[in-house]
């Protein structure tokens, strides 16, 4: 670009001054939206069981892989649960200061990706290439409720669809420029201690800020077809599959299934539960506040409490030790309002291993802000290994009151052990109404919570009773092995 002013004195400099700006503005142009794959920080929003870290482990070698058959300059990968030791970086906003400190001068974009997501690195870097890199971009699959809803504080609720918040399974994009702006934000105003419950679209508010930040921009590219569709060519983004299988199912008579109940909910909750998942456990019992021998129920000799049920969990896991119930390697507690498909719990658990302190279940997190901690939430089901209570139990871990939230003193016990909180996105702590569509649309859901205005038998047949995806799962796994 110097050449043409070196060899020319003033009146060639201005003979070709309009030839000079518009190389110029093509340079500028070229150095705007061409991103080079280095420029490109991808976050695997990874956890720390073990097999969560291989599945992101595949995804890393994989994103490698494709870097170095595109003759491209490997990009940064990074595995979240590595990064720093604040338990609040699952939930993304406490860690983008970190982000912007180390990346927020040479880096381009921050590529979110979940561990099941696949990706095509020469389509993504074709999609990021459209948008200038300067300005604050807010990239996703976008989603919005069809109705207010619980889960979103009902946000929204004279429109609940004017609101978008993007799948995280399809990946999501930040510009670095948004990024930037949001540690300043952060900074200046430190983040609330408050509820996580669902991320995505916490995310997209604290982004959005009442209309002063960029909404989401919907890429048709971010997909979340499974990759082998036919529809799956044109994406840049798909899921590797809708339920991890690992191997031969956890048999049904290795886990210790415990109904929480109390005598009012005896006559009308728990024939739901005996009608529906129940025939489906070898070991399963009752745990109320009143022996009813016709169900039959347990007394704990815990009072019933109208919030919270710490005493009664906590009795649950000393019984699930003791020589009362047949040993088992697995324990899952729920409501009695919890509507579960056993036979696909049984397959998820196939990748999980039982000699190490697992939980799992949904995630919500409390205070993450600040520090604070993440837990179970109770309605949508909570599994634990026996490893997992032997060290609560061992731990002198307890409840504060009987009526303390069962969930969240758990959490804070596992948060005080380092005992990670693993989270699946196929437990739902409320209704599948209270879902965007297309995020159900790519599950096989394992559990939903709550009966309020719904007929509870017709959603489980709808979306719990049909087990032949988690078949066809086994199928294809052997054949794999």
């Amino acid at each position: 670009l110097s050449c043409p002013l070196a060899l020319h004195g003033q009146r060639g400099f201005k003979q070709n001054n309009s030839s000079f700006q518009s190389i110029q503005t093509w340079y500028v142009f070229f150095s705007v939206f061409v991103v080079d794959l280095r420029e490109v920080v991808f976050v695997i929003q990874s956890q720390r069981n073990s097999f969560h870290v291989q599945q992101a482990e595949k995804l890393r070698k994989d994103l490698l892989l494709q870097a170095q058959a595109l003759q491209e300059s490997p990009p940064v990968i990074l595995l979240l649960h590595t990064l720093t030791d604040n338990e609040g970086d699952w939930s993304i906003l406490p860690l983008l200061p970190y982000l912007s400190s180390q990346f927020g001068k040479n880096s381009s974009w921050i590529m979110f990706l979940e561990e099941d997501t696949r990706v095509k690195l020469h389509k993504l870097h074709e999609v990021l290439k459209k948008f200038d890199r300067r300005k604050e971009w807010f990239l996703g699959k976008p989603l919005h409720d069809e109705e207010s809803t619980i889960i979103h504080h009902y946000a929204f609720s004279e429109n609940p669809a004017a609101f978008e918040y993007p799948d995280f399974s399809a990946g999501w994009a930040l510009s670095i420029s948004l990024v930037n702006s949001l540690t300043s934000k952060i900074e200046e105003e430190p983040l609330k201690s408050d509820f996580t419950i669902d991320l995505k679209h916490e995310v997209a508010l604290y982004i959005w800020e009442d209309g002063k930040g960029p909404r989401l921009t919907g890429i048709p590219e971010l997909c979340t077809f499974p990759e082998h569709k036919p529809r799956a060519q044109y994406c840049a983004t798909t899921v590797s599959s809708h339920s991890p299988v690992c191997g031969q199912p956890v048999k049904s008579d290795n886990i210790f299934v415990a109904v929480k109940t109390c005598k009012k909910f005896h006559s009308d909750r728990v024939p739901v539960v005996k009608k529906t998942w129940a025939k489906r456990a070898s070991l399963l019992e009752y745990y109320s506040d009143y022996a009813d021998p016709s169900i039959p129920t347990i007394d704990l000799g815990v009072p019933n409490t109208e919030r919270g049920h710490c005493g009664k969990t906590f009795a649950i896991l000393r019984r699930f030790l003791s020589s009362h119930v047949p040993k088992t390697d697995w324990l899952l507690i729920v409501d009695d309002d919890t509507l579960i498909s056993l036979p696909r719990l049984q397959a998820l658990l196939s990748c999980y291993d039982s000699s190490e302190p697992v939980c799992l279940g949904e995630r919500y997190g409390y205070g993450l802000g600040q520090g604070g901690y993440s837990y179970i939430t109770g309605g949508g089901g909570m599994v634990f290994s026996r490893e997992a209570v032997v060290q609560l139990l061992a731990s002198g871990c307890k409840c504060y009151s009987n009526d303390a939230p069962d969930d969240m003193v758990l959490g804070m016990c596992l948060n005080a052990l380092r005992v990670p909180v693993t989270h699946s996105p196929l437990f739902h702590q409320a209704r599948p109404e209270d879902y965007a569509k297309e995020f159900l649309a790519h599950q096989t859901p394992i559990s939903f919570h709550k009966h309020w205005n719904i007929d509870p038998i017709a959603v489980f047949n709808k979306w719990l009773l049909n087990d032949k995806h988690t078949e066809g799962l086994q199928k294809s796994t052997k054949e794999e092995l």
